[in-house]
């Protein structure tokens, strides 16, 4: 396995990013992982070790990155820290996200390591938002995309993620927990009366028995059974999608 740190140039800046990939047997479909609110930690490089070690170029950005190096000790996390971890979520918008997908995708087209054409992402938590509006907004690169456990889909602002479902042209798969106080009860049939309506190509479960934060093993949240499947449904998306299985 070969992992580095890279510089990825957006329009606001240097984004640091972890980025794994095989020592042989290239190109590989790239994958960006999108991280959740605690923001770039080792916990979320394993994750994208993980994805790189079946056959992807993984690339973990830092998307607080326009705050300056931000890392959260989150066995530690107390009432203090968990409203710097607001502030700091609430720092991205859709728009900026956008933004740096731009370049992230730049930046991965520039890599011979990377096979050309569809990419994939899956984003954890406060970035399942954003893979459903970077998947409407680059509709003709992004060929599927993940939210696992995602939070703010569906508002009432504007530029609502679910108000996008319809620009896009890839496949989406959503992955909720069944006990979740970060997702009101009326998320998911809103989300899915506006994918049915579009025509978006998705599939939408509720892991049971599952609270937020399932897929990460180290939390007290953790529920292998139900994890396992949700990796072999991501695989089994990217196989179709990008490796065209």
């Amino acid at each position: 396995m070969i992992e580095k740190t890279v510089n990825v140039v957006t329009r606001h800046g240097l984004m640091p990013s972890f980025v794994a990939y095989p020592n042989e047997g290239g190109p590989f479909p790239p994958v960006m992982l999108y991280m959740d609110a605690p923001g770039f930690r080792e916990e979320l490089c394993s994750l994208a070790r993980r994805i790189a070690r079946v056959g992807y170029v993984c690339i973990l950005p830092d998307m607080y990155y326009r705050l300056g190096m931000v890392r959260f000790d989150i066995p530690r996390r107390d009432d203090g820290m968990s409203g710097v971890i607001r502030a700091a979520m609430n720092s991205l918008t859709n728009e900026k996200v956008t933004d740096d997908t731009a370049g992230l995708l730049a930046w991965l087209d520039a890599q011979d390591v990377c096979k050309p054409g569809p990419v994939g992402c899956v984003g954890y938590c406060m970035s399942g938002q954003y893979i459903t509006t970077v998947a409407a907004r680059f509709p003709h690169r992004i060929a599927s995309a993940v939210s696992l456990y995602g939070v703010g889909i569906v508002t009432d602002r504007p530029d609502s993620p679910h108000l996008l479902v319809d620009k896009v042209k890839g496949e989406l798969y959503y992955s909720f927990a069944e006990t979740d106080g970060s997702v009101p009860a009326h998320v998911i049939p809103a989300l899915v009366e506006a994918l049915e309506k579009a025509g978006t190509n998705y599939t939408l479960d509720v892991q049971p028995g599952t609270t937020h934060g399932f897929q990460f093993p180290a939390r007290a949240d953790y529920h292998p059974e139900e994890s396992e499947k949700v990796w072999t449904n991501m695989f089994a998306l990217w196989g179709r999608t990008l490796w065209g299985e």
